[in-house]
């Protein structure tokens, strides 16, 4: 066991739930059960005389669910961050969906199966890497790009296309065009940055925005709903060769990578079953190409908030075509984990607070704030 380990309380009215969650983290040394809680009540009166630094929390229990406790915790406990634990059911996905948008960190879909050999290692795939990126911030951003990996900050262990590049990209003078497409990239943290981000855009801003979130199958669907009425503009769960509508908003459908086409002459919706790239299905890096490939330099990214590298990869193709790239700053960020890299690799023309991001893309696609 660490000597300072992240410690986590696990809440579910299900003591299987909480038995596999438990010991899908007791598995990684770095990580302590610190407590279990049955609902919201039991969890928040567990709080007052237990330190911790996650909280797993179920979306659908009796006495306090989880959407008015996550409410009172971030009330009365405003650093702790929380992890929605949620069945693939249509109102536990719409619940998620809200607590994501109300500032949960991230969510996972309870396990299916009933193998619980195969439950504890989706879970622990799943939760590891989100509790470690959020329950330690300091240490989570010294791992996301050592020191002595910036100029290898390419390399990852699902697809390297373009493990050449050991050095930071050097932007040559470009010839601006016009953005035609808006492509964003998120992942820890992303409903709530693309609630605060989306409402400041204009309606009708003239060009198609893509959106790749990770999220798991079921939940994508409603994240697209509350995107709409957030932001009142059209938005839709993408859908296989679509023909792109320059008023409309695509999000990527959860278990499918989201690309960009071209179908007799016109510019289209793919979608994809390819393997996941940086363990993601959607990964941020398949959009980013084909946004490069055939958009070019009329190509607008911004990478949001995010743990891990996942478009990096994309973000070097969008650099190389004359494309132009928005990171969202550290103090920002949920974990400054996906636009650092892109940062950290000097592809990012501009490193902005969440809160001037809208500004510069109106800026670039030439709209009256």
């Amino acid at each position: 066991m660490s000597s300072n380990p992240i410690r986590v309380l696990v809440v579910d009215d299900s003591a299987v739930i909480r038995g596999l969650i438990s010991r899908a983290l007791e598995q990684d040394p770095d990580i302590l059960i610190a407590g279990t809680a049955m609902n919201g009540e039991c969890a928040l009166s567990w709080m007052k005389s237990h330190p911790v630094d996650v909280v797993i929390l179920d979306v659908e229990m009796p006495v306090m669910d989880g959407l008015t406790a996550l409410k009172e915790i971030q009330h009365r406990f405003t650093d702790i961050p929380v992890i929605m634990a949620s069945g693939l059911t249509s109102k536990g996905a719409e619940t998620t969906v809200k607590a994501l948008s109300l500032g949960a960190i991230g969510c996972v879909a309870k396990p299916q199966t009933s193998s619980a050999a195969e439950s504890i290692r989706v879970l622990s795939q799943e939760l590891v890497m989100m509790i470690k990126a959020v329950g330690s911030k300091k240490t989570a951003l010294t791992k996301t790009i050592p020191a002595s990996k910036k100029n290898d900050i390419t390399q990852n262990t699902t697809k390297q296309p373009h493990t050449e590049q050991k050095t930071l990209f050097n932007k040559n003078i470009k010839f601006y065009k016009q953005p035609e497409v808006l492509v964003i990239g998120t992942s820890t943290g992303g409903p709530k940055a693309l609630a605060e981000l989306l409402p400041q855009i204009p309606i009708d801003l003239p060009i198609p925005i893509l959106i790749v979130q990770h999220m798991p199958p079921g939940f994508t669907e409603i994240l697209a709903a509350h995107i709409q009425k957030d932001s009142g503009r059209t938005t839709v769960e993408a859908k296989h060769n679509e023909p792109l509508d320059s008023h409309k908003t695509y999000v990527a459908p959860g278990g499918s990578h989201l690309l960009i086409g071209e179908e007799n002459g016109q510019k289209v919706t793919l979608l994809s079953q390819d393997p996941p790239e940086h363990f993601c299905r959607p990964s941020v890096n398949p959009l980013f190409r084909s946004a490069a490939e055939h958009f070019g330099n009329a190509t607008l990214a911004v990478m949001l908030t995010g743990m891990g590298e996942d478009g990096i990869e994309g973000s070097f193709d969008i650099a190389r075509s004359g494309g132009t790239i928005i990171a969202q700053d550290e103090a920002s960020s949920v974990v400054w984990g996906m636009p650092a890299a892109v940062a950290g690799a000097g592809l990012a023309d501009k490193v902005l607070p969440l809160s001037e991001i809208a500004a510069e893309i109106k800026s670039h696609c030439l709209v009256r704030a």
